[in-house]
């Protein structure tokens, strides 16, 4: 665990006087294991940026479904001043904005800010940071994850993109038998992988130690970070993690056999009319991704990144016993996955929950989230629609890694975000939507001036967060000077502590704990 009483020296000793702009007009250079970058300062000086750097050999052609493979070697010096290309993926989300060219196959790029007068070999902590997107959608370049508000705190941040959906998770026994690791799947979950073997090599360029990477990741990001914790290829390369709204974890998310990935893989064959793995190779990427987008593909347990379910690893105490900080909102999932199209009462309620859970399970989760009156019954089916998408699989996540005995902190969410001001008259939600703390913990109100009409009590919740977030990249404990303590949630059967962020806005209070646990047998859809 890194120490606190040694940031500020550390700091002091490996970061040199601030550049002036003038200083700065050259492009910043660094030469990492396949050549030399030359990157871009922020108009002051104070950052560099080194974007869409491969960490991969581009997935296409006879590479598609193959295990990421080596950059080859480059000469001169490459230009670092623009992103790659996105992974392939289908127009899914409207909250998701890009800085990068039209998606792309030849997509395996990074970003690196770090301060600017970092030296090589400084050791400043690392935050790597995995986008979300449901392992649908996303990318690195995404303004809410930039990386420059962090690396002014003195973090070396660094954001990845992975092989998404089909071209990331398709499974077959054709694939199996070309593996030399007699696996197939999750080749999105494998290039994070080389994305954090790329950061061990070549982060001290940029002032980074390789031994105080902490991961991070939002949505399918924390997912992947619970399952780069669990596997055996991932889960000592990395000191510290952070999870925010999700975990690969049962009963909720439960991964399927191989089996059942390949079902999915022949039924995309026979929707494309293709007869064997060279032809499915031959198909268009969008193409493929209109065809296989109800087939939803994604994780699975392949035999070699992922050798058992990511519970049961946690469960055995098998996973990287390592500092987590991790929670979920206050709102993330919708009333209407429950209720559907109907009126929000007592009886619509009740016909919700037996159509999503069977009748046994729906008598156990009405006695677990009691309404009293149609009034409670939008408010307490969003609380449980939460829940069952991803509050109970963070709340499992962090109770297995807590029985450790590491350090672990788990916060909830609340504060709802101002009305987009392209909706400003859309109704608004009870609590903080899924995804809506990103720009907040990452320092990025300022990236989405346009988009809502942040007020000063957004901006000090985002410098309270950030703040937590900093500090335990930064020291391994989130609490720091002018925020409110955090208390570890404690090891064992002991009641679990948990930091309310913004609790202005907390709708009715429910002990995770006590839920949860009685939750955990039935959760599970039909």
């Amino acid at each position: 665990m890194f120490k606190p009483a040694l940031l500020a020296t550390a700091l002091i000793a490996t970061i040199a006087p601030a550049l002036s702009h003038a200083q700065t007009t050259k492009a910043p250079e660094v030469r990492v294991a396949e050549g030399r970058l030359a990157g871009t300062f922020t108009t002051d000086g104070q950052v560099r940026r080194f974007a869409g750097i491969p960490f991969a050999a581009p997935p296409v052609g006879p590479l598609r479904w193959r295990e990421p493979q080596p950059v080859q070697r480059w000469q001169g010096v490459r230009s670092a001043a623009d992103f790659g290309g996105r992974c392939a993926q289908l127009p899914l989300f409207a909250d998701m904005v890009f800085r990068s060219p039209a998606p792309s196959e030849d997509c395996l790029f990074l970003n690196v800010w770090a301060p600017a007068t970092a030296r090589a070999g400084a050791k400043l902590p690392v935050l790597v940071f995995i986008h979300g997107g449901g392992f649908q959608a996303g990318s690195g370049d995404e303004p809410r994850y930039d990386g420059e508000s962090m690396a002014r705190r003195g973090i070396v941040s660094v954001t990845v993109n992975y092989r998404l959906a089909a071209l990331g998770f398709l499974s077959s026994a054709a694939l199996v038998a070309e593996s030399p690791h007699r696996a197939s799947g999750n080749y999105g979950l494998l290039d994070q992988a080389a994305a954090l073997a790329w950061v061990r090599r070549n982060i001290a360029a940029f002032g980074g130690d390789p031994a105080r990477v902490t991961v991070g990741g939002e949505s399918a990001g924390s997912m992947s970070v619970s399952a780069l914790m669990a596997s055996p290829l991932t889960r000592t390369r990395f000191a510290q993690a952070i999870g925010e709204s999700g975990a690969i974890m049962a009963p909720t998310l439960d991964l399927p056999t191989r089996d059942k990935a390949d079902a999915a893989t022949a039924a995309l064959a026979g929707k494309l009319g293709a007869s064997d793995l060279a032809a499915l190779r031959a198909v268009p990427a969008t193409t493929l991704l209109t065809a296989a987008s109800d087939l939803r593909f994604g994780p699975t347990l392949d035999g070699w990144f992922l050798t058992e379910q990511p519970s049961a690893t946690f469960a055995a105490g098998r996973q990287a016993r390592i500092p987590l900080l991790v929670g979920t909102n206050s709102q993330e999932g919708a009333a209407e996955s429950i209720l559907g199209n109907d009126a929000p009462t007592i009886a619509s309620w009740r016909a919700g929950l037996v159509r999503a859970m069977g009748e046994q399970n729906a008598t156990a989760i009405a006695a677990a989230y009691p309404v009293a009156s149609d009034a409670d019954v939008r408010r307490v089916a969003t609380e449980f629609a939460s829940d069952r998408f991803l509050g109970h699989s963070t709340w499992a996540w962090m109770d297995a890694q807590r029985r450790t005995g590491v350090p672990v902190y788990y916060y909830r969410y609340a504060r709802v975000r101002p009305a987009a001001l392209a909706t400003p008259t859309a109704p608004a939600p009870f609590g903080a939507v899924h995804s809506a703390e990103i720009e907040y913990a990452l320092g990025n109100l300022h990236t989405f001036r346009d988009s809502y009409a942040w007020t000063p009590e957004d901006e000090r919740v985002s410098t309270t967060m950030q703040g937590y977030w900093a500090n335990f990249v930064l020291t391994g404990d989130p609490n720091g000077a002018e925020l409110p303590r955090w208390a570890p949630v404690g090891a064992g059967d002991a009641p679990a502590n948990r930091q309310q962020i913004d609790v202005v806005t907390e709708g009715r209070p429910f002990d995770d704990q006590q839920r949860y646990r009685s939750m955990s047998t039935v959760l599970t859809p039909r």
